[in-house]
């Protein structure tokens, strides 16, 4: 069973939606204009992303149970059923009444950290690796189990298995630790209509065999952005693309405009979350001196912080940031994606969304970049120590996932330079979307001054 359960470990939200390339202009930043959002209760929204079922299907509790045992730690301090599943599960109704569990948003958004769950860090322990397959072969293995043993499980089961069974195999990532939210949001897509979102097992649009990895960007920094995502194309109303993890079970837009009405609130919440701030004993000469190297060097891109800081968003052209472009060049390498978006119910009513592509990244806001570890969109850059000094970057390098440990100087997971590619628990920075070049822009410093604007930046 617990094979057969680990089809649960697809990441249902927080889709990264990327991009084609559509814009091209010169070497200049592009600011963002803001878009208006709609306003929500905070704790409603809390409550509904903990405990809501946005996903309406999943893996009947009862088999859940047998699978998973119980929580150790109710980290969400829920109560009833979900007391004893664990924080990045729900369990929910499905329309039939049948209770079922379902992944949630923080399968992607929230990290055990230092021994405490940290709601809105992305989660860098995650495994898409080929050692975690995705086998549609298990889902059809439950299918036809509960359809003999419980008709009316396999009824509230049905929606997820049918999804696992069609892009459940084509979600493999080469190395542990990055996320495949981009390429699963594309996959759903294709098998969506886009305005009824009646699923076809048949593709509706061609999808190329790439998986682009992601790290997970901190949810505390969208109440300062402009637009969602690494290249900046998440337009219009945020709550849209928010809700968009509904796409993994939803049967009809009736059903999405459901759960849109609540992720106002949800979107309340990211907004209302703060990063937490660095635990250790700061150098205060080194800050003062950081944070003068930062205005000169960091905050034209970056922004200003402390009192009266100013968020600048702005995106960065591919020829000025220079680090791996095979994200923002994927969804993927047409328009098919972008239109199918644009042309969509999430583009209809009074609180439209859409995609606008950019050929480069946002340079986003650095709260809290002590604990996001590891850097840059792809994940390949182990601490900040190595961000700030291209040459120090390991072109292959592991970290321990059962027992990891911090690096509290140099902010970034404890790990280890290789010499080979060995396994999916290396990270291996010469494969196609995994490169680590690019924001060169620390180089020029020295070892001190290096030394001195980690030091600031750990105050952000």
């Amino acid at each position: 069973m617990k094979k057969l359960l680990v089809i649960l470990m697809i990441a249902a939200t927080g889709f990264a939606f990327t991009s084609i390339v559509l814009w091209h202009g010169g070497d200049e930043p592009v600011p963002i204009p803001p878009s208006k959002q709609r306003s929500g209760d905070a704790a409603k929204g809390y409550t509904y992303l903990t405990t809501g079922d946005y996903l309406k299907s999943g893996i009947p509790l009862s088999y859940f149970k047998m699978g998973f045992g119980k929580a150790t730690t109710n980290y969400l301090d829920r109560e009833g059923e979900n007391k004893e599943i664990p924080y990045d599960y729900t369990a929910v109704h499905a329309p039939n009444g049948e209770v079922v569990v379902a992944p949630n948003c923080l399968q992607c958004h929230a990290q055990v950290f230092d021994g405490k769950l940290i709601i809105g860090l992305g989660n860098t322990m995650v495994d898409f690796t080929r050692s975690q397959k995705l086998d549609p072969k298990n889902a059809a293995a439950a299918e036809k189990l509960l359809k003999n043993l419980d008709p009316r499980k396999y009824e509230a089961a049905e929606p997820f298995l049918k999804v696992v069974k069609a892009v459940g195999s084509k979600l493999n990532t080469q190395v542990r630790g990055v996320n495949i939210a981009d390429r699963l949001a594309a996959l759903l897509v294709s098998h969506r209509d886009r305005h009824t979102f009646r699923w076809s097992e048949e593709p509706l649009l061609e999808i190329p065999d790439e998986v682009i990895p992601t790290d997970v960007p901190p949810w505390w920094l969208l109440w300062k952005k402009n637009a969602m995502f690494y290249n900046g194309f998440g337009r219009g109303d945020f709550g849209r693309f928010l809700m968009a993890s509904n796409l993994f079970t939803v049967n009809d837009t009736s059903e999405s405009r459901e759960v849109d009405g609540h992720f106002n609130d949800v979107l309340a919440y990211i907004q209302s979350l703060r990063p937490p701030p660095y635990p250790k004993q700061l150098n205060k000469s080194l800050v003062k001196e950081g944070g003068i190297l930062f205005v000169q060097n960091c905050s034209k891109c970056h922004g200003s912080y402390g009192s009266g800081g100013k968020y600048p968003n702005l995106l960065i052209p591919e020829s000025v940031i220079g680090t791996d472009s095979m994200l923002f060049k994927s969804n993927y390498q047409s328009s098919q994606f972008v239109d199918w978006f644009n042309n969509s119910w999430f583009a209809e009513g009074d609180h439209p969304a859409r995609l606008e592509p950019f050929d480069g990244y946002i340079a986003p806001p650095l709260d809290g970049i002590w604990i996001t570890a590891p850097y840059l969109h792809n994940g390949s850059v182990p601490d900040l120590e190595s961000l700030l000094n291209s040459k120090e970057r390991p072109p292959y390098w592991s970290r321990d996932f059962d027992n990891p440990q911090y690096d509290y100087e140099k902010c970034g997971w404890k790990y280890q330079a290789r010499t080979a590619p060995e396994g999916t628990t290396v990270y291996n920075t010469t494969l196609p979307g995994y490169g680590n070049f690019g924001h060169t822009f620390g180089d020029k410093l020295s070892a001190r001054e290096r030394k001195a604007l980690i030091e600031y930046l750990k105050t952000l």
